[in-house]
Protein backbone atom coordinates (compact mmCIF):
# COMPACT_ATOMS: atom_id res chain seq x y z
CA UNK A 1 0.00 0.00 0.00
CA UNK A 2 1.81 3.13 -1.46
CA UNK A 3 0.57 6.39 -0.18
CA UNK A 4 0.80 9.41 -2.03
CA UNK A 5 4.06 11.90 -1.09
CA UNK A 6 2.31 14.59 1.12
CA UNK A 7 2.60 17.74 -0.35
CA UNK A 8 3.30 20.90 1.21
CA UNK A 9 1.85 24.41 0.80
CA UNK A 10 -1.70 25.18 -0.39
CA UNK A 11 -4.18 22.87 -2.12
CA UNK A 12 -5.18 23.42 -5.49
CA UNK A 13 -7.51 22.04 -8.33
CA UNK A 14 -8.38 18.63 -8.11
CA UNK A 15 -6.73 19.08 -4.36
CA UNK A 16 -9.47 21.12 -3.09
CA UNK A 17 -12.01 19.28 -0.67
CA UNK A 18 -15.00 21.51 -0.39
CA UNK A 19 -18.05 21.34 -2.31
CA UNK A 20 -18.39 25.77 -3.11
CA UNK A 21 -15.48 27.56 -2.44
CA UNK A 22 -15.10 31.81 -2.65
CA UNK A 23 -13.55 32.44 -5.89
CA UNK A 24 -11.70 35.34 -6.60
CA UNK A 25 -10.27 35.89 -10.06
CA UNK A 26 -6.74 36.91 -11.86
CA UNK A 27 -7.30 40.51 -11.14
CA UNK A 28 -8.60 40.36 -7.69
CA UNK A 29 -12.06 40.88 -8.43
CA UNK A 30 -14.83 38.73 -6.18
CA UNK A 31 -15.90 36.45 -8.33
CA UNK A 32 -18.69 35.34 -5.90
CA UNK A 33 -19.20 31.66 -4.17
CA UNK A 34 -19.31 28.56 -6.86
CA UNK A 35 -18.89 24.92 -6.97
CA UNK A 36 -15.39 23.88 -7.02
CA UNK A 37 -15.92 22.00 -10.61
CA UNK A 38 -16.85 24.93 -12.24
CA UNK A 39 -14.23 27.57 -10.37
CA UNK A 40 -11.58 24.88 -11.70
CA UNK A 41 -12.98 25.26 -15.58
CA UNK A 42 -12.95 28.69 -15.28
CA UNK A 43 -9.18 28.77 -14.19
CA UNK A 44 -8.28 26.36 -16.40
CA UNK A 45 -9.74 28.39 -19.38
CA UNK A 46 -8.08 31.66 -18.20
CA UNK A 47 -4.97 29.06 -18.15
CA UNK A 48 -4.34 29.64 -14.37
CA UNK A 49 -4.90 27.05 -11.32
CA UNK A 50 -7.08 27.11 -8.69
CA UNK A 51 -5.75 27.48 -5.61
CA UNK A 52 -7.07 27.94 -1.98
CA UNK A 53 -5.58 30.63 -0.22
CA UNK A 54 -7.76 30.81 3.08
CA UNK A 55 -8.48 27.34 3.76
CA UNK A 56 -10.25 27.93 7.38
CA UNK A 57 -13.01 30.43 5.97
CA UNK A 58 -16.59 29.89 5.32
CA UNK A 59 -16.39 28.81 2.29
CA UNK A 60 -12.83 28.42 1.86
CA UNK A 61 -11.14 31.21 -0.45
CA UNK A 62 -9.72 30.25 -3.59
CA UNK A 63 -7.76 32.20 -6.18
CA UNK A 64 -6.46 31.76 -10.02
CA UNK A 65 -3.05 31.64 -9.65
CA UNK A 66 -0.08 30.18 -11.12
CA UNK A 67 0.49 27.40 -8.43
CA UNK A 68 4.56 27.23 -9.20
CA UNK A 69 4.51 31.21 -8.90
CA UNK A 70 3.15 31.04 -5.89
CA UNK A 71 5.15 28.28 -4.54
CA UNK A 72 7.94 30.04 -5.73
CA UNK A 73 7.12 33.83 -3.95
CA UNK A 74 6.13 31.64 -0.61
CA UNK A 75 9.31 30.21 -0.66
CA UNK A 76 11.01 33.67 -1.53
CA UNK A 77 9.09 35.38 1.76
CA UNK A 78 9.70 32.56 3.72
CA UNK A 79 13.95 32.24 2.96
CA UNK A 80 13.60 36.64 3.52
CA UNK A 81 12.49 36.54 6.65
CA UNK A 82 14.76 33.78 7.68
CA UNK A 83 17.61 35.43 6.54
CA UNK A 84 16.35 38.95 8.53
CA UNK A 85 15.89 37.39 11.85
CA UNK A 86 18.30 37.88 14.87
CA UNK A 87 18.75 34.86 17.29
CA UNK A 88 18.99 36.64 21.05
CA UNK A 89 22.26 35.30 22.15
CA UNK A 90 23.32 35.43 25.91
CA UNK A 91 26.64 37.10 26.17
CA UNK A 92 28.63 36.89 29.49
CA UNK A 93 30.14 39.68 31.46
CA UNK A 94 32.19 38.79 34.48
CA UNK A 95 33.82 40.69 37.30
CA UNK A 96 35.11 40.91 40.45
CA UNK A 97 33.32 42.47 43.52
CA UNK A 98 36.15 44.82 44.61
CA UNK A 99 36.42 46.16 40.99
CA UNK A 100 38.05 49.11 40.19
CA UNK A 101 36.28 52.22 38.51
CA UNK A 102 38.32 52.42 35.37
CA UNK A 103 37.72 48.24 35.16
CA UNK A 104 33.84 48.97 35.91
CA UNK A 105 33.35 51.64 33.10
CA UNK A 106 34.88 49.14 30.56
CA UNK A 107 32.85 46.58 31.72
CA UNK A 108 29.96 48.76 30.64
CA UNK A 109 30.61 49.78 27.44
CA UNK A 110 30.84 45.96 26.71
CA UNK A 111 27.43 45.53 28.12
CA UNK A 112 26.10 48.56 26.69
CA UNK A 113 27.39 47.42 23.38
CA UNK A 114 25.60 43.92 24.03
CA UNK A 115 22.27 45.47 24.98
CA UNK A 116 22.40 48.00 21.83
CA UNK A 117 23.16 44.73 19.80
CA UNK A 118 19.44 43.09 20.84
CA UNK A 119 21.51 40.32 23.27
CA UNK A 120 20.82 39.48 26.71
CA UNK A 121 23.45 39.90 28.73
CA UNK A 122 24.34 37.44 32.20
CA UNK A 123 26.95 39.38 34.48
CA UNK A 124 28.80 37.28 36.78
CA UNK A 125 30.63 38.27 40.01
CA UNK A 126 33.22 35.39 41.00
CA UNK A 127 34.02 35.34 45.00
CA UNK A 128 37.52 34.00 45.95
CA UNK A 129 38.68 33.47 49.53
CA UNK A 130 37.28 36.14 51.68
CA UNK A 131 35.29 37.46 49.63
CA UNK A 132 32.50 35.50 49.94
CA UNK A 133 32.11 36.75 53.43
CA UNK A 134 31.29 40.03 51.98
CA UNK A 135 28.10 39.19 49.55
CA UNK A 136 26.95 43.04 50.33
CA UNK A 137 29.35 44.23 48.06
CA UNK A 138 28.24 42.30 45.38
CA UNK A 139 24.81 43.12 45.37
CA UNK A 140 26.06 46.78 45.77
CA UNK A 141 28.06 46.41 42.62
CA UNK A 142 24.87 44.73 40.60
CA UNK A 143 22.47 47.24 42.01
CA UNK A 144 24.73 50.02 40.71
CA UNK A 145 24.99 47.84 37.02
CA UNK A 146 21.06 47.62 37.20
CA UNK A 147 20.94 51.76 37.89
CA UNK A 148 23.62 52.31 35.21
CA UNK A 149 21.49 50.44 32.12
CA UNK A 150 18.13 51.02 33.48
CA UNK A 151 17.18 53.21 30.46
CA UNK A 152 18.33 50.77 27.90
CA UNK A 153 17.62 47.22 29.54
CA UNK A 154 15.46 45.64 31.93
CA UNK A 155 16.38 42.38 34.96
CA UNK A 156 15.54 39.48 33.35
CA UNK A 157 16.73 37.02 36.76
CA UNK A 158 17.65 39.14 39.59
CA UNK A 159 20.84 38.44 41.21
CA UNK A 160 21.04 35.05 43.05
CA UNK A 161 24.15 33.17 44.48
CA UNK A 162 25.14 29.64 42.75
CA UNK A 163 28.08 28.39 44.41
CA UNK A 164 30.94 31.21 44.59
CA UNK A 165 29.20 33.07 42.04
CA UNK A 166 26.56 35.71 42.22
CA UNK A 167 24.56 35.84 38.83
CA UNK A 168 22.08 38.76 36.89
CA UNK A 169 20.59 38.86 33.86
CA UNK A 170 19.74 41.62 32.04
CA UNK A 171 17.51 41.45 28.57
CA UNK A 172 16.60 44.86 26.17
CA UNK A 173 13.86 46.60 27.13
Amino acid sequence: MLQPPVKSGPRYNHLIQSDKVRVIDENGENIGVMYTREAIEQAADVGLDLVEVSPNADPPVCKFLDVGKFRYEAQKKANLARKTQKTQEIKEIKMRPNIDDHDYDTKMKAIHKFIGEGDKVKVTLRFRGRELAHQQLGMNLLRRVQEDTAEIAKIEAYPRMEGRQMLMVISPK
